[in-house]
């Protein structure tokens, strides 16, 4: 269990995520010990904590921190009030009392839900733009989970908590596409298991500023958290504190001149996968304002009559796209309860299509 992200991810989580919440309860005012271990000497205390109970915020448990609520090697019962950026050593006990979280569990909402598959045991929806998952800070309403709540009840599993039911694995607000949900904790708990091994495969479609020379190749590099940005991660040296390797294959579909269409299958789960090494080959996903450096596209830039630019966030013109260009098309696996493989595949969102619709005019 060493994940330390706690952003929004756009590929499915990890598998060590799964562990967190099922370990890691959080009741307010329950004890939970943790040892330090060897990939985790040099950490933060609060990064320590956010990375092993990621319902909590780093604020919030900061707060814990500062009011006494974790100690070091308990039997010295020392606290560590007022030292958030207390660095751990391996082997050292670290004991955490869960503090409160200062959110309600999520009101059922009446938004439509664009359901892709549907059995007993599991559900695909797909997921529209600016949608967040779960709730989270700033997005306590509109989210996925009030959604599934109105149109499931209570048939959806428990495992990650009352914040979170049936979700599965996450995709960013800005990312579109399928998302799997589960009803039960049984098949939670098997898909958890398929996503250990890497049996659920996932791909997604892509437009990326700029032509990659290689028809397809496969992005080894680590990845970590950026040494400024909170939000943000970035590539990192393979023997970085905290950096996981994290591999992406990639094929292009077609090239349009300064663009091209792309589908990628990360081999791994990290956070911001794909948008953090498509950028660091030179081909970061269009309007991508975190990792591409520009908001909006307009058809004026596509048709030539005004230039693209990486850096330009507000082009003149007819907006056609103005979140990431990344969607995740297709969930392919074998289903637990039947065995039998399912594939299930999200068609293209239609702003993503106008771009492509608009690349394909100005190339006939």
């Amino acid at each position: 269990m060493k994940n330390q992200h706690e952003f929004f991810s756009d590929e499915l989580m990890e598998p060590d995520e799964w562990l967190t919440p099922i370990l890691g309860n959080t009741n307010s005012g329950e004890v939970h010990i943790r040892t330090v271990d060897v990939s985790e000497s040099g950490w933060r205390l609060d990064l320590f904590l956010a990375h092993h109970f990621s319902n909590y915020s780093r604020t919030l448990i900061r707060i814990a921190i500062q009011n006494g609520g974790v100690c070091i090697d308990p039997e010295s019962e020392k606290p560590t009030a007022g030292k958030p950026s207390y660095r751990l050593k391996p082997e050292q006990i670290v004991r955490f009392t869960l503090p409160e979280i200062p959110h309600e569990i999520p009101k059922p909402e009446p938004i439509p839900l664009d359901i892709l598959y549907e059995d007993d045991d599991l559900v695909v929806i797909n997921k529209p733009v600016d949608m967040v998952v779960h709730p989270s800070r700033g997005h306590w309403s509109g989210t996925l989970v009030a959604a599934l709540a109105y149109h499931f009840g209570d048939k959806l599993s428990t495992v990650r908590g009352p914040i979170r039911p049936g979700i599965v694995h996450r995709l960013d607000r800005d990312t579109t596409g399928a998302i799997l949900v589960a009803k039960n904790n049984a098949i939670h708990g098997k898909l958890a298991t398929l996503f250990e091994q890497r049996q659920i495969h996932k791909e997604y479609f892509a437009i990326v500023l700029g032509c990659p020379h290689l028809d397809r190749d496969m992005i080894d590099a680590p990845i970590g958290l950026h040494p400024k940005v909170k939000e943000k991660m970035c590539v990192t040296k393979p023997n970085t504190p905290h950096a996981k390797e994290a591999q992406t294959f990639y094929e292009v579909i077609k090239r349009y001149g300064k663009m091209a269409s792309i589908r990628c299958l990360p081999q791994t789960g990290r956070t911001h996968q794909i948008r953090v090494h498509l950028a660091f080959t030179g081909y970061p996903i269009l309007c991508d304002k975190m990792y591409g450096g520009r908001k909006i596209i307009t058809q004026e830039e596509i048709f030539g009559t005004l230039p693209v630019s990486i850096s330009d966030d507000s082009p003149a013109g007819t907006v056609i796209l103005c979140r990431q260009a990344l969607h995740a098309r297709k969930l392919r696996f074998v289903h637990p309860k039947t065995e039998k493989e399912i594939e299930i595949v999200a068609p293209i969102p239609p702003d993503m299509k106008s771009v492509i619709d608009c690349l394909e005019r100005k190339n006939t």
